[in-house]
């Protein structure tokens, strides 16, 4: 009788279709992978199918509650990513990925802007606004189809990516938010002196600052906090994998959600978090990674899910092809132009950098940032998720199905320790060490004497040649053999170099 006074439907029904909806799409998912398919555009697909002009005809339009979960979701994939990040990835990676997150979304957004001015006939403002909220690359999707790839990447390049995508998103979220404030201004009328140029780049900088500076204060400060603590109780009570992980988890939020109340970039202060505990307190924070894999996972498929649902195909398509032409600015000139303003002064080659411009992936975080116009109620804010979802359809559609292909195709796949015969092929018959005299190598192999560093040693010559740190990988061409890092000491220092003969004509 009291089971019977109950209706619990108001749980159950909505629980039921979420999960069945998730259980498809993760089903589906692992499917399409062995196609070539992103695992992530199968989740925004099923959102689609499942919205109120899909077959499941479910009606969804709540900015706020995907705002709210976009935001989270991105907060767990940082810092899942910046608890798998080696600090000695930073020896590579560093100095290109601050000038990429800086520089180089700027130089993006500012394109793109320019495309979406001409494509959309956008007002300079909200067209800028556009560019800021496509212009940097998403840590989801770089993460995820990074791991799901099957390739090895160089270290510098690996390095470069990872780096990159979990830096960009608070300087793409401060373009954002100060590029709303000057649509909000160009749209209002006046009501008082206009502020001028220079007072209001002060005024931008001086945010910029602030927001960087609270959050790399707050993540390094509970970082150093967050380490000592795990690695006491590793050493006392040894708690379960799974408690770890929920320790991680709600830290993360934590250290999030109050650098974004004090003002600073929440996005910041939950990567450093992430890489300062992964690497202080690494073998408290190795047995919880598998868990902390699951919540990232969980966080992707979730956020996708929810912005595939949001998304009306009636209205995306009244944008359509205006977007798609926006798409195809940023990816083939605006992503390639801005990684070679920040790339080429630091010695990347040309097949790092093309690479690197095609692996810009653009997932959930610009969606996530397109909702801000709409929560802020700018006029005609809807176009700036209908062009954002077009953008990250094509980003994951081309760019992701094609990562390993292009890996192969740029030279930037390198093969596995174990395959010998691969890697013989990638690094020649011979393998020298690092610490042997150039003058005695140029001589047993008939090689001629190069015109630096020839009193040095192999490993000598070839940083000095390099002009950049070494990885493994990294080859120089020397009269008829072709010289490549094969392996890199703890220090950063070559320790083992490959070679390998070119055919050459004996009569010359």
């Amino acid at each position: 009788m009291f089971a019977q006074g109950l209706n619990f439907d108001f749980l159950n029904l909505p629980l039921m279709t979420a999960a069945g909806l998730l259980f498809a799409s993760v089903l589906a998912a692992i499917y399409s992978a062995r196609l070539g398919f992103s695992f992530l555009l199968v989740f925004l697909l099923a959102g689609m199918l499942a919205g109120e002009e899909g077959p499941g005809q479910l009606r969804f339009d709540d900015f706020r509650l995907s705002f709210v979960v976009g935001n989270v979701a991105l907060a767990v994939i940082l810092l899942d990513g910046g608890l798998r990040t080696r600090l000695q990835t930073f020896r590579t990676g560093l100095k290109p990925s601050v000038w990429l997150a800086t520089v180089g979304v700027a130089v993006c957004a500012a394109i793109t802007g320019v495309a979406a001015h001409w494509l959309l006939d956008l007002p300079w403002p909200m067209a800028l606004l556009l560019g800021a909220i496509v212009g940097s690359t998403d840590a989801a999707a770089v993460f995820s189809l990074l791991k799901t790839s099957g390739v090895r990447l160089n270290e510098r390049v690996e390095a470069t990516l990872e780096i990159e995508s979990g830096m960009n998103d608070p300087m793409a979220v401060f373009l954002t938010l100060a590029l709303i404030a000057v649509a909000l201004g160009s749209t209002a009328a006046a009501t008082g002196p206009a502020v001028g140029t220079a007072t209001m780049a002060l005024e931008l900088a001086r945010a910029l600052i602030t927001q960087m500076g609270i959050g790399l204060a707050l993540g390094l400060g509970s970082a150093w906090g967050l380490a000592l603590l795990l690695l006491r109780l590793r050493a006392t009570t040894q708690p379960a994998a799974g408690v770890v992980g929920l320790l991680l988890l709600s830290a993360g939020l934590l250290v999030f959600a109050a650098s974004s109340w004090l003002g600073g970039s929440g996005f910041l202060a939950v990567y450093v978090l992430g890489v300062v505990v992964g690497n202080r307190a690494r073998k408290a924070v190795v047995p919880a990674l598998s868990l902390m894999d699951g919540y990232a996972w969980l966080a992707q498929a979730t956020m996708f899910l929810l912005l595939g649902l949001l998304a009306t195909p009636s209205e995306v398509w009244r944008t359509f092809w205006p977007a798609l032409g926006v798409s195809a600015v940023l990816m083939l000139v605006a992503r390639p132009l801005s990684v070679w303003l920040c790339l080429k002064p630091l010695h990347f080659s040309r097949d790092e950098m093309t690479f690197i411009s095609w692996v810009g992936l653009r997932g959930a975080a610009p969606i996530v940032l397109a909702v801000f116009p709409v929560m802020a109620q700018l006029p005609g804010a809807q176009v700036y998720f209908n062009v954002a979802f077009v953008v990250v359809l094509s980003s994951l559609l081309l760019q992701g199905a094609t990562i390993g292909m292009a890996a192969k195709a740029l030279h930037q796949a390198m093969p596995e320790q174990t395959d010998e015969e691969a890697m013989r092929h990638v690094f020649g018959d011979f393998e020298l060490a690092a610490h042997s005299p150039m003058g005695p190598v140029c001589n047993f192999y008939g090689l001629p004497s190069p015109a630096a560093g020839a009193d040095g040693s192999l490993g000598e010559w070839m940083a000095l040649t390099l002009q950049r740190p070494a990885v493994a990988g990294d080859s120089l061409t020397l009269g008829h053999a072709v010289l490549s890092v094969r392996k890199i000491n703890p220090d950063g220092t070559i320790q083992t170099v490959g070679l390998r003969l070119e055919a050459r004509d004996d009569a010359q």
